[in-house]
């Protein structure tokens, strides 16, 4: 490891770092627009100048100089201060004058480092150019002029997101970024380019001159878009949250976030429920929340203990383990989560987990894809599979051939291949020091093929003391938690089903197949007047994501908390209250009036639940049928409309037409 000097500090820095990384575990800051650290090194702003000795009478760019032994850096000479001026005056010679119209202000790298490095004032008295605007597709608004060519979106289009969208065409002063025929980018993480970009050429196109930062409240929350659990950060103003940013998490979402977790929030203002309902004559019809749980209270005593309980994709575990508790009391255990009709056995979670973790299948070196198209399922995940291939593994995959943004080695869609596997697969296994295999929710509705991969990771011996490479792709938030509090039958909806319950709660469920529940009293506890809502005999107005706290547990089984941001429209409660004041009108008190008693009974009912961290699953599968029959399929038939908050969102509705169905990109006059 190199000994250097930073401004006279003597320190010693791990081999490859570079001269930027030395001065900042020296806790030097230095000033930089294309650097990044997950990025590849650009090394063409020069605003990260500083002197090195030995070495040239002159500033170096310190983001592309390697740190080597007995360097002597200087971060603060006047040689570097003149050097980062100029540097300054020329990256703002073309750049407008756009600060009090301009989205980023407040929050804009070159406002901040104008202010810190520059000089106050500039020598040139030329014409500044301009660059004309170009369509990058519904999520990211241009405004090109302002560009200082860090060329950090097309690097995180090209490295991180997998699609060449992004690009520069042109030179010298001619040069500019664009999507080479301005169309739409194709890519479910193209609006991280926003944070990417240290001046506002780039920047939200649904929040367009919406607020400035300084007026947003922030609050720490958790995505329920899919199952990655990303960190985000609620920023809001009164009752209406402007926008979803993600939080640093090099463990799950390190910083990145897909398009669906930070566009769906403009769905939170549309179709929402904000009234109690009750059908009358066919009809749903406004009622008061006593009116409601009457209703409830006069069927709940026919139906005895034939009460069942099927959960949605975005509710949180105290809404789970409060329902689950109401049930107990009407002496009933049906509980589902699997609200689209998957039936594996969850008896060991260990089974139906992402065992490797997401840092974890960075290092697998052949990975086998079994019906998933991770790359709807879990943007996330396939961005650390992308990290795997640049380390050197090689990807199989069964099902339906997709651009998953990578190579990929395609062996059919017969679910049979698991029974006769291919040579190259079956050599490629059996000499991998880290294989794994990833079992999507496409495979885990085919019978015999969750047996099959559980067998496979037993022959390749893909778990071991070092080592776990089996993995289920779980895509519904609320999966891995109602898991872990039962919410998971035998035969999954079908013994519901064969249950005939004659009143059911459904919790946020939009999914079902609601015609198997003709003959049941449907309750539907939930945010938006969606599918389970059109069905429902009574409607309960709940909280979404951003409107309440609650535990989440990702598909690697990490436990996370998330932060109410905003309170909910009109009459709407937060989910286990509706549950706690409906257990006093059914005559089965719960035990808990407030969500710190309620989450401490959840906790000591499931302990692993109670601190934030990745849950230990004993590894002891189930011994099932190994025969797989039948076609692999991918279950999301659209990324951007997969549950009622998304759809609801003009913004993923936009993205489903232009992205995904070729529609015509609207123009402002339509």
């Amino acid at each position: 490891m190199p000994k250097l000097t930073v401004d006279g500090v003597e320190l010693e820095v791990p081999q490859g770092a570079t001269v930027l990384q030395a001065a900042e575990l020296a806790g030097k800051e230095i000033p930089r627009f294309c650097y990044h650290e997950r990025l590849s090194i650009a090394g063409n702003c020069r605003m990260c100048l500083v002197e090195v000795k030995p070495g040239p009478p002159k500033p170096q760019a310190s983001c592309a100089l390697p740190a080597a032994e007995g360097q002597e850096i200087t971060t603060n000479s006047a040689m570097v201060k003149k050097a980062r001026e100029g540097v300054m005056e020329f990256l703002l010679i073309n750049h407008p004058l756009d600060c009090p119209i301009c989205d980023q202000g407040g929050e804009c790298d070159l406002q901040d480092q104008a202010m810190a490095y520059g000089r106050g004032g500039t020598r040139y008295e030329e014409n500044k150019r301009a660059v004309t605007e170009k369509y990058m597709g519904p999520i990211v608004k241009t405004i090109m002029t302002r560009c200082i060519h860090c060329t950090r979106c097309v690097r995180f289009a090209e490295e991180v997101a997998g699609v060449e969208d992004i690009g520069a065409i042109g030179r010298g002063e001619g040069m500019q970024i664009t999507s080479y025929l301005e169309g739409a980018v194709q890519s479910e993480l193209s609006g991280n380019v926003v944070d990417l970009c240290p001046v506002g050429a780039l920047t939200s196109k649904p929040y367009a001159f919406e607020a400035r930062p300084w007026e947003l409240k922030k609050t720490m929350g958790i995505d329920v878009m899919d199952a990655v659990g990303t960190n985000i950060r609620f920023d809001a103003r009164g009752r209406e949250v402007f926008r979803v940013l993600p939080r640093i998490n090099d463990d799950v979402n390190e910083e990145w976030a897909s398009d669906k977790t930070r566009y769906a929030v403009d769905g939170l203002l549309r179709r929402r429920l904000d009234k109690p309902y009750i059908r009358k004559g066919g009809k749903l019809v406004e009622a008061s929340w006593d009116e409601a749980f009457k209703a409830i209270a006069k069927h709940a005593k026919t139906a005895g203990d034939k009460v069942a309980a099927i959960a949605g994709d975005l509710v949180d575990c105290e809404t789970m383990f409060a329902a689950r508790e109401l049930l107990g009391k009407m002496g009933s255990t049906l509980l589902e989560g699997r609200q689209t009709g998957l039936a594996y056995d969850a008896t060991n979670l260990a089974a139906v987990n992402f065992n490797s973790g997401f840092n974890g299948i960075e290092n697998a070196d052949v990975i086998l894809l079994i019906g998933s198209n991770v790359r709807w399922e879990a943007p996330l995940v396939n961005t650390r599979i992308r990290k795997a291939i640049k380390n050197g593994a090689k990807v199989f995959a069964i099902g339906p051939e997709i651009d998953l943004t990578y190579k990929v080695e395609w062996l059919g869609d017969d679910a049979k291949i698991l029974k006769r596997l291919p040579k190259k697969l079956s050599d490629a296994l059996k000499d991998a020091e880290r294989p794994a295999v990833i079992v999507g929710g496409g495979a885990l509705a085919v019978e015999g093929v969750h047996g099959a991969a559980l067998k496979l990771a037993d022959k390749f011996n893909m778990v071991r003391g070092d080592w776990n490479g089996f993995n289920v792709l779980h895509f519904s938030a609320a999966r891995m938690g109602g898991l872990m509090l039962g919410y998971a039958q035998p035969g999954g909806m079908t013994d519901i089903v064969a249950a005939k319950p004659e009143l059911a709660f459904f919790l946020g469920a939009d999914e079902v197949d609601f015609g198997q529940f003709d003959d049941c009293y449907k309750v539907f506890i939930g945010h938006h007047g969606d599918k389970g809502a059109h069905a429902a005999d009574v409607i309960l107005p709940a909280a979404a994501y951003p409107e309440k706290n609650g535990t989440y547990v990702n598909l690697e089984g990490r436990v996370q908390f998330s932060d109410k941001a905003v309170f909910a429209p009109g009459d709407a409660r937060e989910d286990w209250s509706i549950l706690r004041a409906l257990s006093d009108a059914l005559g089965h008190t719960l035990p808990f009036d407030s969500f710190a008693q309620c989450r401490a009974a959840m906790v000591a009912a499931v302990p692993q639940l109670a601190e934030e961290g990745v849950v230990s699953f004993d590894w002891s599968p189930p011994k099932l049928s190994d025969k797989p029959e039948g076609t692999l399929a991918y279950p999301i038939k659209d990324f951007y409309l997969t549950n009622a908050i998304a759809r609801a969102s003009q913004t993923m509705q936009r993205c489903s037409a232009e992205l995904l169905h070729a529609d015509d990109m609207l123009e402002a006059a339509e």
